[in-house]
């Protein structure tokens, strides 16, 4: 995996300096609240309900131990002894003191992390397929061209204060694991006629207020020419994104009002402008990139006796091999999801012990390499199959071997009105109540696949426009309602969720998403999933479920 040249940590080292000049101010007293706001945010730092929140980049969602570590220790020393893994791969810790920012974020630069553009109009953190260099059905190595296009974008002078924050996502396989068509652009490597590797342009997806799915500007765009074309797309959004009105101001709205087609057209005379030999990644930069990411894989069988006598004996060791581990490009290897969402506890959290025994693990048995998710878990990417009992045993002593991936308890839900200023209602008990009614593991597996995401508001960090049931915390005059979409999706047919019907309370959620999978088990065909189901039948029957007693 990458790691940062002298460059990057000379660069991340300086800028925790100038940070801690600024705090040093505003504890005196220097400069207001007001005056320091913008400088906190472009490091990572937000003022939420209770106290300071540092969200931390951990770019396309790669870590290595020693880095894992140091999270755990900075949740220990400054928190209250874990952290929050979100949507955007990130790690959020939702108890800092002021006075301690500057700390954190010089142990940090020490690992090679930081919290830049994690926050403010900019390019935020570059996400990518968490499978990266271990999964048989990607075309390329994702992080390779996440890497570049976080070296291009970090402070880049030109796109430092866009109309809005920017998201970028990079995808090569053909399951889509990275949701690149919400995201403000979506890159996707696909193969062109005469073998060449390129990317499809996705541009204008998002969520919040408005949601949209992107458009394909570009069906083949030659790897070569990746960073111009971005440049040629900010510039346009640049130019024409609306300043003057926050709700307005995202690449969406401006794709949508253009029109991709048009947008479209904008890009590539803006494309046509561009010194492409001077901002195209030169071929000499993309080997050395290229070369941070060649695991080397010993010579094994592809099975594993001493793993098949594990799973034979063992009917909890079986289950999570069927849910948490999944096949790897290279003969004798395993990818392994560890699931953070042990029903009654907050989807996303872990804590310091959990994260040192995850470093440990990822230290002995994975090349030293772990991933977060957009799901909110982690993965070991680089497990021998030979490994895979201990690495279980270890993992369920720590609580973490919920065998529930994709399952209904493996929800997404931001934290919501118990941590974040801009909720209008809590997400993370909802989340609790309805994983406690599908805890029982058969259970949830006769269910199958079913995606359960939860936001505390419409700006919609919990994904729930796209979730197979998509809730949505709103405020009616003071209580917490919830409305309910069914349908959505983030993979490769994306679609945004229908609307349910009138917005239950609290106490009635857990009870509809219980009525909702009823009507899922009752109308499914053979090998239907709840996606497919609710394609097939429409909102009709679930709508009845629900809202029979209203009639």
């Amino acid at each position: 995996m990458y790691r940062y040249d002298a460059i990057d940590k000379e660069f991340v080292a300086d800028r925790a300096a100038e940070f801690r000049e600024q705090v040093n101010r505003r504890l005196a007293g220097e400069i207001t609240e007001d005056q320091f706001k913008p400088i906190r945010l472009m490091n990572g730092l937000y003022l939420q309900l209770h106290a300071y929140m540092l969200r931390i980049a951990i770019p396309y969602g790669s870590l290595r131990s020693a880095q894992l570590r140091r999270l755990a220790h900075i949740a220990r020393a400054y928190d209250k002894g874990y952290g929050h893994f979100t949507t955007r791969t990130n790690l959020q810790l939702h108890w800092i003191k002021l006075k301690d920012a500057p700390e954190i974020l010089d142990q940090l630069a020490d690992v090679g992390m930081h919290a830049i553009q994690t926050s403010g109009n900019t390019i935020r953190n570059v996400t990518a397929d968490p499978y990266a260099g271990a999964t048989a059905d990607e075309l390329d190595d994702p992080r390779v061209w996440a890497e570049t296009v976080r070296q291009w974008s970090t402070l880049h002078p030109e796109f430092s204060y866009l109309p809005r924050k920017f998201k970028i996502a990079v995808t090569a396989a053909a399951r889509d694991r990275t949701a690149t068509k919400i995201y403000d652009i979506g890159l996707h490597v696909r193969r062109g006629r005469g073998g060449e590797l390129g990317f499809e342009v996705i541009v204008g997806g998002g969520l919040g207020r408005s949601p949209h799915i992107g458009s394909t500007i570009r069906e083949f765009l030659p790897t070569r020419h990746l960073l111009s074309y971005l440049e040629a797309i900010l510039r346009v959004y640049n130019r024409h994104g609306r300043r003057d009105n926050i709700f307005k101001a995202r690449i969406k709205i401006l794709v949508a009002s253009l029109g991709a087609e048009e947008f479209a057209r904008q890009v590539e005379e803006e494309w046509a402008k561009i010194d492409h030999g001077r901002i195209d990644l030169p071929d000499t930069e993309l080997a050395r990139i290229r070369g941070e990411f060649t695991p080397s894989f010993e010579t094994l069988p592809a099975r594993s006796e001493a793993l098949e006598t594990a799973k034979a004996s063992d009917p909890a060791f079986a289950r999570f091999l069927r849910r948490n581990t999944h096949p790897h490009k290279q003969p004798g290897y395993a990818i392994v999801d560890i699931s953070l969402k042990t029903p009654g506890l907050t989807p996303g959290d872990m804590t310091s012990e959990q994260m040192e025994l995850v470093a440990d693990l990822a230290e002995r048995y994975s090349q030293d390499d772990l991933r977060v998710t957009y799901q909110q878990n982690l993965l070991l990417p680089h497990v021998k199959l030979d490994d895979l009992p201990e690495v279980w045993r270890a993992l369920a002593g720590a609580g973490l071997a919920t065998p529930n991936i994709d399952l209904i308890t493996d929800i997404i839900a931001c934290p919501g009105l118990d941590y974040c200023a801009l909720a209008n209602a809590r997400a993370i008990p909802i989340a609790q109540h309805i994983a406690e009614r599908f805890a029982d593991p058969d259970r949830a597996e006769q269910v199958g696949e079913l995606n359960i995401k939860i936001s505390g508001c419409i700006n919609a960090c919990g994904h729930h426009h796209v979730g197979h049931i998509g809730i949505l915390g709103v405020d009616k005059k003071g209580e917490e309602f919830y409305q309910l979409t069914l349908g959505g999706s983030a993979e490769e047919q994306a679609a945004l969720g229908q609307m349910l019907g009138p917005a239950l309370p609290a106490a009635k959620v857990a009870e509809a998403v219980e009525q909702m999978v009823e009507v899922y088990l009752r109308e499914r065909t053979d090998g239907e999933r709840f996606l497919d189901t609710f394609r097939r039948t429409g909102v009709a029957p679930f709508k009845e479920a629900v809202y029979a007693d209203a009639h």
